[in-house]
Protein backbone atom coordinates (compact mmCIF):
# COMPACT_ATOMS: atom_id res chain seq x y z
CA UNK A 1 0.00 0.00 0.00
CA UNK A 2 1.46 3.36 -0.97
CA UNK A 3 1.73 5.98 1.71
CA UNK A 4 -1.30 8.20 2.07
CA UNK A 5 -1.20 11.60 0.37
CA UNK A 6 1.30 14.13 1.64
CA UNK A 7 -0.94 16.93 2.88
CA UNK A 8 -0.45 20.64 3.23
CA UNK A 9 0.67 21.99 6.62
CA UNK A 10 -2.82 23.12 7.66
CA UNK A 11 -4.56 19.84 6.80
CA UNK A 12 -4.56 18.04 10.17
CA UNK A 13 -8.24 17.14 9.90
CA UNK A 14 -7.79 15.70 6.42
CA UNK A 15 -4.78 13.67 7.56
CA UNK A 16 -6.79 12.27 10.45
CA UNK A 17 -9.69 11.30 8.19
CA UNK A 18 -7.48 9.57 5.64
CA UNK A 19 -5.56 7.74 8.35
CA UNK A 20 -8.65 6.35 10.06
CA UNK A 21 -7.80 2.67 10.23
CA UNK A 22 -10.88 2.02 12.40
CA UNK A 23 -13.16 2.33 9.41
CA UNK A 24 -14.13 -1.08 7.97
CA UNK A 25 -11.91 -1.92 5.02
CA UNK A 26 -9.58 1.03 5.56
CA UNK A 27 -7.20 2.13 2.78
CA UNK A 28 -6.50 -1.40 1.54
CA UNK A 29 -10.15 -1.78 0.52
CA UNK A 30 -11.17 -0.40 -2.85
CA UNK A 31 -14.55 0.72 -1.54
CA UNK A 32 -12.76 2.83 1.08
CA UNK A 33 -10.61 4.30 -1.69
CA UNK A 34 -13.71 5.14 -3.74
CA UNK A 35 -15.55 6.70 -0.78
CA UNK A 36 -12.55 8.86 0.16
CA UNK A 37 -11.80 10.15 -3.32
CA UNK A 38 -11.43 13.94 -3.44
CA UNK A 39 -14.23 15.46 -5.48
CA UNK A 40 -14.37 19.10 -4.43
CA UNK A 41 -12.18 22.15 -4.13
CA UNK A 42 -12.22 22.17 -0.34
CA UNK A 43 -10.86 18.64 -0.10
CA UNK A 44 -8.22 19.27 -2.72
CA UNK A 45 -7.02 22.44 -1.04
CA UNK A 46 -6.47 20.49 2.18
CA UNK A 47 -4.40 17.92 0.31
CA UNK A 48 -2.13 19.94 -2.00
CA UNK A 49 -0.96 23.52 -2.42
CA UNK A 50 -3.00 24.74 -5.39
CA UNK A 51 -2.09 27.40 -7.90
CA UNK A 52 -4.62 30.01 -8.93
CA UNK A 53 -4.90 28.32 -12.35
CA UNK A 54 -5.72 25.00 -10.66
CA UNK A 55 -8.19 26.58 -8.25
CA UNK A 56 -10.01 28.28 -11.13
CA UNK A 57 -9.86 25.06 -13.14
CA UNK A 58 -11.49 23.03 -10.37
CA UNK A 59 -14.31 25.58 -10.00
CA UNK A 60 -14.92 25.62 -13.74
CA UNK A 61 -14.75 21.82 -14.03
CA UNK A 62 -17.32 21.26 -11.32
CA UNK A 63 -19.61 23.94 -12.74
CA UNK A 64 -19.40 22.60 -16.31
CA UNK A 65 -20.18 18.99 -15.46
CA UNK A 66 -16.80 17.30 -16.13
CA UNK A 67 -16.15 15.99 -12.64
CA UNK A 68 -12.97 15.68 -10.63
CA UNK A 69 -12.21 12.58 -8.60
CA UNK A 70 -8.82 11.60 -7.17
CA UNK A 71 -8.47 8.47 -5.05
CA UNK A 72 -6.24 8.50 -1.96
CA UNK A 73 -3.92 6.07 -3.75
CA UNK A 74 -3.44 8.31 -6.77
CA UNK A 75 -3.24 11.39 -4.59
CA UNK A 76 -0.37 9.69 -2.78
CA UNK A 77 1.64 9.73 -6.02
CA UNK A 78 1.22 13.49 -6.47
CA UNK A 79 3.83 16.04 -5.44
CA UNK A 80 1.68 18.44 -3.38
CA UNK A 81 4.01 21.40 -3.99
CA UNK A 82 4.87 20.98 -7.69
CA UNK A 83 2.24 22.00 -10.27
CA UNK A 84 4.34 20.37 -13.01
CA UNK A 85 4.20 16.94 -11.33
CA UNK A 86 3.26 14.49 -14.15
CA UNK A 87 0.74 12.70 -11.95
CA UNK A 88 -0.84 15.93 -10.75
CA UNK A 89 -1.27 17.24 -14.30
CA UNK A 90 -3.30 14.16 -15.24
CA UNK A 91 -5.70 14.51 -12.31
CA UNK A 92 -6.05 18.16 -11.27
CA UNK A 93 -8.03 20.51 -13.53
CA UNK A 94 -6.52 23.82 -14.62
CA UNK A 95 -8.09 26.87 -16.22
CA UNK A 96 -6.32 25.86 -19.46
CA UNK A 97 -9.25 23.48 -20.01
CA UNK A 98 -11.35 26.55 -20.80
CA UNK A 99 -9.24 27.34 -23.88
CA UNK A 100 -10.18 25.76 -27.19
CA UNK A 101 -7.72 25.51 -30.07
CA UNK A 102 -8.20 24.71 -33.76
CA UNK A 103 -9.04 21.05 -34.22
CA UNK A 104 -10.72 20.63 -30.84
CA UNK A 105 -13.83 18.44 -30.92
CA UNK A 106 -16.49 17.55 -28.39
CA UNK A 107 -16.65 13.93 -29.64
CA UNK A 108 -13.29 13.47 -31.40
CA UNK A 109 -13.78 9.82 -32.32
CA UNK A 110 -17.26 10.26 -33.73
CA UNK A 111 -18.73 7.77 -31.29
CA UNK A 112 -22.17 9.35 -31.27
CA UNK A 113 -22.32 9.17 -35.08
CA UNK A 114 -21.29 5.50 -34.97
CA UNK A 115 -23.70 4.39 -32.25
CA UNK A 116 -25.57 1.33 -33.57
CA UNK A 117 -27.56 0.58 -30.40
CA UNK A 118 -27.84 2.23 -26.99
CA UNK A 119 -24.37 2.17 -25.35
CA UNK A 120 -22.86 0.38 -28.39
CA UNK A 121 -20.46 1.95 -30.91
CA UNK A 122 -19.23 0.28 -34.10
CA UNK A 123 -16.38 1.85 -36.05
CA UNK A 124 -14.89 -1.36 -37.51
CA UNK A 125 -16.59 -4.32 -39.18
CA UNK A 126 -15.38 -6.96 -36.71
CA UNK A 127 -15.51 -5.18 -33.32
CA UNK A 128 -17.73 -3.00 -31.16
CA UNK A 129 -17.38 -0.79 -28.11
CA UNK A 130 -19.77 -1.43 -25.22
CA UNK A 131 -20.10 1.50 -22.79
CA UNK A 132 -20.99 -0.22 -19.53
CA UNK A 133 -20.74 2.78 -17.19
CA UNK A 134 -19.92 6.49 -17.10
CA UNK A 135 -18.05 6.34 -13.78
CA UNK A 136 -14.29 6.28 -13.17
CA UNK A 137 -12.24 6.16 -9.99
CA UNK A 138 -10.37 9.19 -11.37
CA UNK A 139 -11.30 11.46 -14.27
CA UNK A 140 -8.26 12.01 -16.48
CA UNK A 141 -8.10 15.60 -17.66
CA UNK A 142 -7.48 14.46 -21.27
CA UNK A 143 -10.45 12.07 -21.31
CA UNK A 144 -11.81 11.28 -24.78
CA UNK A 145 -15.31 10.93 -23.29
CA UNK A 146 -15.33 14.02 -21.09
CA UNK A 147 -18.67 14.85 -22.76
CA UNK A 148 -20.36 11.95 -20.95
CA UNK A 149 -18.37 10.59 -18.01
CA UNK A 150 -19.80 11.13 -14.55
CA UNK A 151 -23.13 12.32 -15.91
CA UNK A 152 -25.05 10.57 -13.14
CA UNK A 153 -26.11 7.40 -14.92
CA UNK A 154 -23.53 5.13 -13.31
CA UNK A 155 -23.35 1.44 -14.18
CA UNK A 156 -25.77 0.47 -16.93
CA UNK A 157 -28.34 -2.11 -15.89
CA UNK A 158 -28.25 -5.38 -17.80
CA UNK A 159 -31.70 -4.80 -19.31
CA UNK A 160 -30.54 -1.41 -20.63
CA UNK A 161 -27.65 -3.19 -22.39
CA UNK A 162 -29.91 -5.86 -23.86
CA UNK A 163 -30.44 -4.01 -27.20
CA UNK A 164 -26.65 -3.88 -27.55
CA UNK A 165 -26.37 -7.62 -26.89
CA UNK A 166 -29.10 -8.34 -29.43
CA UNK A 167 -27.29 -6.23 -32.02
CA UNK A 168 -24.08 -8.19 -31.43
CA UNK A 169 -25.99 -11.47 -31.68
CA UNK A 170 -27.49 -10.47 -35.02
CA UNK A 171 -24.12 -9.56 -36.55
CA UNK A 172 -21.93 -12.69 -36.80
CA UNK A 173 -19.09 -10.63 -38.27
CA UNK A 174 -18.48 -9.13 -34.80
CA UNK A 175 -15.74 -11.15 -33.10
CA UNK A 176 -14.33 -8.67 -30.58
CA UNK A 177 -16.14 -6.61 -27.91
CA UNK A 178 -14.37 -3.84 -26.00
CA UNK A 179 -16.06 -3.20 -22.65
CA UNK A 180 -15.32 0.35 -21.58
CA UNK A 181 -16.99 3.46 -20.21
CA UNK A 182 -16.09 5.14 -17.82
CA UNK A 183 -14.17 2.33 -16.20
CA UNK A 184 -16.03 -0.99 -16.08
CA UNK A 185 -13.85 -2.33 -13.27
CA UNK A 186 -15.11 0.27 -10.82
CA UNK A 187 -18.51 -1.44 -11.07
CA UNK A 188 -19.45 -4.09 -8.52
CA UNK A 189 -18.37 -7.59 -9.48
CA UNK A 190 -22.04 -8.60 -9.46
CA UNK A 191 -22.56 -6.21 -12.41
CA UNK A 192 -19.44 -7.24 -14.34
CA UNK A 193 -20.04 -11.00 -14.29
CA UNK A 194 -23.46 -10.93 -16.05
CA UNK A 195 -22.08 -8.75 -18.85
CA UNK A 196 -19.19 -11.14 -19.51
CA UNK A 197 -21.52 -14.12 -19.17
CA UNK A 198 -23.94 -12.66 -21.70
CA UNK A 199 -21.08 -12.13 -24.17
CA UNK A 200 -19.77 -15.65 -23.51
CA UNK A 201 -23.11 -17.01 -24.75
CA UNK A 202 -22.67 -15.33 -28.14
CA UNK A 203 -20.71 -17.91 -30.11
CA UNK A 204 -19.08 -15.55 -32.61
CA UNK A 205 -17.69 -13.22 -29.90
CA UNK A 206 -14.21 -14.69 -29.75
CA UNK A 207 -12.53 -12.10 -27.52
CA UNK A 208 -13.53 -9.49 -24.97
CA UNK A 209 -11.26 -6.59 -24.06
CA UNK A 210 -11.86 -4.82 -20.75
CA UNK A 211 -10.50 -1.27 -20.89
CA UNK A 212 -9.60 -0.07 -17.42
CA UNK A 213 -7.42 2.35 -15.47
CA UNK A 214 -8.19 0.65 -12.15
CA UNK A 215 -4.68 -0.88 -11.77
CA UNK A 216 -3.35 2.69 -11.96
CA UNK A 217 -5.87 4.75 -10.01
CA UNK A 218 -7.47 2.26 -7.60
CA UNK A 219 -5.32 -0.91 -7.67
CA UNK A 220 -7.03 -2.23 -4.55
CA UNK A 221 -9.95 -3.05 -6.87
CA UNK A 222 -7.98 -5.88 -8.50
CA UNK A 223 -8.95 -8.63 -6.09
CA UNK A 224 -8.87 -12.40 -6.55
CA UNK A 225 -12.66 -12.32 -6.70
CA UNK A 226 -12.59 -9.82 -9.55
CA UNK A 227 -9.94 -11.76 -11.45
CA UNK A 228 -12.02 -14.93 -11.22
CA UNK A 229 -15.05 -12.98 -12.47
CA UNK A 230 -13.09 -11.74 -15.48
CA UNK A 231 -12.60 -15.35 -16.51
CA UNK A 232 -16.38 -15.65 -17.04
CA UNK A 233 -15.71 -15.16 -20.74
CA UNK A 234 -13.03 -17.63 -21.87
CA UNK A 235 -10.97 -15.03 -23.76
CA UNK A 236 -10.81 -11.80 -21.76
CA UNK A 237 -7.91 -9.42 -22.34
CA UNK A 238 -7.28 -6.59 -19.89
CA UNK A 239 -6.27 -3.27 -21.49
CA UNK A 240 -4.59 -1.01 -18.94
CA UNK A 241 -3.55 2.64 -19.19
CA UNK A 242 -0.25 3.58 -17.54
CA UNK A 243 1.20 6.90 -18.72
CA UNK A 244 4.21 7.45 -16.46
CA UNK A 245 6.70 5.20 -14.63
CA UNK A 246 5.73 6.81 -11.32
CA UNK A 247 2.34 5.11 -11.70
CA UNK A 248 4.03 1.70 -11.42
CA UNK A 249 3.70 1.86 -7.64
CA UNK A 250 3.90 -1.26 -5.44
CA UNK A 251 0.09 -1.55 -5.30
CA UNK A 252 -0.14 -1.30 -9.09
CA UNK A 253 2.60 -3.93 -9.44
CA UNK A 254 0.66 -6.24 -7.14
CA UNK A 255 -2.56 -5.66 -9.09
CA UNK A 256 -0.88 -6.46 -12.41
CA UNK A 257 0.70 -9.61 -10.96
CA UNK A 258 -2.68 -10.76 -9.72
CA UNK A 259 -4.25 -10.31 -13.16
CA UNK A 260 -1.45 -12.14 -14.96
CA UNK A 261 -1.25 -14.92 -12.38
CA UNK A 262 -4.95 -15.58 -12.94
CA UNK A 263 -4.18 -16.20 -16.61
CA UNK A 264 -5.45 -12.86 -17.91
CA UNK A 265 -3.30 -11.35 -20.68
CA UNK A 266 -2.62 -7.67 -19.98
CA UNK A 267 -1.73 -5.02 -22.55
CA UNK A 268 -1.17 -1.29 -22.03
CA UNK A 269 -2.17 1.81 -23.97
CA UNK A 270 -0.18 4.94 -23.15
CA UNK A 271 -1.36 8.40 -24.20
CA UNK A 272 1.39 10.79 -25.30
CA UNK A 273 1.00 13.92 -23.15
CA UNK A 274 2.83 17.25 -23.22
CA UNK A 275 5.01 17.81 -20.16
CA UNK A 276 4.04 14.42 -18.71
CA UNK A 277 5.69 11.72 -20.81
CA UNK A 278 6.74 13.39 -24.07
CA UNK A 279 10.39 12.38 -23.94
CA UNK A 280 12.07 9.08 -24.83
CA UNK A 281 13.72 8.49 -21.45
CA UNK A 282 10.41 8.65 -19.57
CA UNK A 283 8.68 6.34 -22.01
CA UNK A 284 11.61 3.93 -22.09
CA UNK A 285 11.44 3.64 -18.30
CA UNK A 286 7.67 3.11 -18.48
CA UNK A 287 7.78 0.47 -21.20
CA UNK A 288 10.62 -1.43 -19.54
CA UNK A 289 8.73 -1.30 -16.25
CA UNK A 290 5.60 -2.68 -17.87
CA UNK A 291 7.40 -5.56 -19.56
CA UNK A 292 9.12 -6.42 -16.30
CA UNK A 293 5.62 -6.72 -14.82
CA UNK A 294 4.56 -8.99 -17.72
CA UNK A 295 2.45 -6.31 -19.40
CA UNK A 296 2.86 -5.74 -23.13
CA UNK A 297 3.06 -2.09 -24.27
CA UNK A 298 0.46 -2.13 -27.06
CA UNK A 299 -0.15 1.43 -28.25
CA UNK A 300 1.44 4.82 -27.77
CA UNK A 301 -1.61 6.92 -28.60
CA UNK A 302 -1.50 10.43 -29.95
CA UNK A 303 -3.82 12.33 -27.58
CA UNK A 304 -7.29 12.72 -29.05
CA UNK A 305 -8.24 16.32 -29.92
CA UNK A 306 -10.79 16.64 -27.14
CA UNK A 307 -12.15 20.09 -26.54
CA UNK A 308 -10.04 21.92 -23.93
CA UNK A 309 -7.02 19.59 -24.01
CA UNK A 310 -4.70 21.53 -26.34
CA UNK A 311 -2.33 22.26 -23.44
CA UNK A 312 -1.78 18.51 -22.97
CA UNK A 313 -1.39 17.47 -26.59
CA UNK A 314 1.83 17.26 -28.61
CA UNK A 315 2.46 17.65 -32.35
CA UNK A 316 2.63 14.34 -34.22
CA UNK A 317 6.26 15.19 -35.05
CA UNK A 318 7.06 14.83 -31.33
CA UNK A 319 5.74 11.28 -31.28
CA UNK A 320 7.68 10.39 -34.41
CA UNK A 321 10.93 11.69 -32.92
CA UNK A 322 10.33 9.70 -29.75
CA UNK A 323 9.61 6.49 -31.65
CA UNK A 324 12.73 7.02 -33.74
CA UNK A 325 14.79 7.28 -30.56
CA UNK A 326 13.17 4.21 -28.97
CA UNK A 327 13.63 2.00 -32.04
CA UNK A 328 16.73 -0.04 -31.37
CA UNK A 329 16.85 0.96 -27.69
CA UNK A 330 13.91 -1.27 -26.79
CA UNK A 331 13.20 -4.88 -27.73
CA UNK A 332 10.15 -5.64 -29.83
CA UNK A 333 8.05 -6.76 -26.86
CA UNK A 334 8.63 -3.39 -25.15
CA UNK A 335 8.04 -1.15 -28.18
CA UNK A 336 4.40 -0.17 -28.83
CA UNK A 337 2.88 1.05 -32.07
CA UNK A 338 2.48 4.81 -32.36
CA UNK A 339 -1.17 5.34 -33.27
CA UNK A 340 -3.37 8.25 -34.29
CA UNK A 341 -7.08 7.58 -33.82
CA UNK A 342 -8.31 9.77 -36.65
CA UNK A 343 -10.94 12.42 -35.89
CA UNK A 344 -14.50 11.64 -36.86
CA UNK A 345 -14.23 7.93 -36.11
CA UNK A 346 -12.39 6.96 -39.29
CA UNK A 347 -10.22 4.51 -37.36
CA UNK A 348 -6.71 4.11 -36.03
CA UNK A 349 -3.68 4.78 -38.23
CA UNK A 350 -0.16 3.64 -37.30
CA UNK A 351 2.42 6.40 -37.80
CA UNK A 352 6.02 5.36 -38.36
CA UNK A 353 9.32 7.24 -38.55
CA UNK A 354 10.50 7.57 -42.16
CA UNK A 355 13.16 4.86 -42.38
CA UNK A 356 13.04 4.51 -46.17
CA UNK A 357 15.75 6.79 -47.61
CA UNK A 358 15.12 6.03 -51.30
CA UNK A 359 13.82 3.41 -53.68
CA UNK A 360 15.11 2.35 -57.09
CA UNK A 361 14.56 -0.68 -59.31
CA UNK A 362 14.91 -3.65 -57.00
CA UNK A 363 16.79 -1.76 -54.27
CA UNK A 364 15.42 -0.04 -51.15
CA UNK A 365 17.80 1.98 -49.00
CA UNK A 366 16.87 1.92 -45.32
CA UNK A 367 18.12 3.96 -42.37
CA UNK A 368 18.87 1.93 -39.22
CA UNK A 369 18.42 3.17 -35.66
CA UNK A 370 22.17 3.98 -35.69
CA UNK A 371 21.70 6.27 -38.68
CA UNK A 372 23.43 3.90 -41.11
CA UNK A 373 22.07 3.52 -44.65
CA UNK A 374 21.71 -0.08 -45.81
CA UNK A 375 20.51 -1.42 -49.18
CA UNK A 376 17.96 -4.20 -49.30
CA UNK A 377 17.95 -5.94 -52.69
CA UNK A 378 14.62 -7.44 -53.81
CA UNK A 379 14.56 -10.95 -55.29
CA UNK A 380 13.93 -11.25 -59.05
CA UNK A 381 10.28 -10.90 -60.05
CA UNK A 382 10.35 -14.42 -61.48
CA UNK A 383 12.49 -16.65 -59.35
CA UNK A 384 14.94 -18.82 -61.35
CA UNK A 385 13.78 -22.39 -61.81
CA UNK A 386 16.13 -25.08 -60.62
CA UNK A 387 17.31 -27.47 -63.39
CA UNK A 388 15.17 -30.59 -63.56
CA UNK A 389 17.02 -33.78 -62.60
CA UNK A 390 17.98 -36.04 -65.52
CA UNK A 391 15.71 -39.01 -66.14
CA UNK A 392 18.32 -40.96 -68.10
CA UNK A 393 19.63 -44.08 -66.35
CA UNK A 394 23.08 -43.81 -64.91
CA UNK A 395 25.59 -45.92 -66.80
CA UNK A 396 27.66 -48.27 -64.72
CA UNK A 397 31.38 -47.91 -65.08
Amino acid sequence: MASLPVLAESSVAERSALDDSNEPGAPQDWRWQARHAIRDLEGLERAIVLTEAERAGVRRSLADGFPMSITPHYLGLIDPHDPSCPIRRQAVPTIDEAHEVPGDLRDPLGEEAHEVAPELVQRYPDRVLLLATDRCAMYCRFCTRSRMVGDGGGARALDKLEPAFRYIESHPEIHDVIVSGGDPLVMATSRITPILGRLANIEHVLTVRVATRAPVTIPQRITDELCRALRTHPAVWVMTHFNHPKELAPEATEALARLVDHGLPVMNQTVLLRGINDDPDTLEALFRGLVRRRVRPYYLLQADPVRGTGHLRTPIATGLRIMERLQGRLSGIALPKYIVDTPGGRGKVPVLPDTVVRRSDGVTTLRTFRGEEVDYVDPPTAAPTAAAPSTEPTKSR
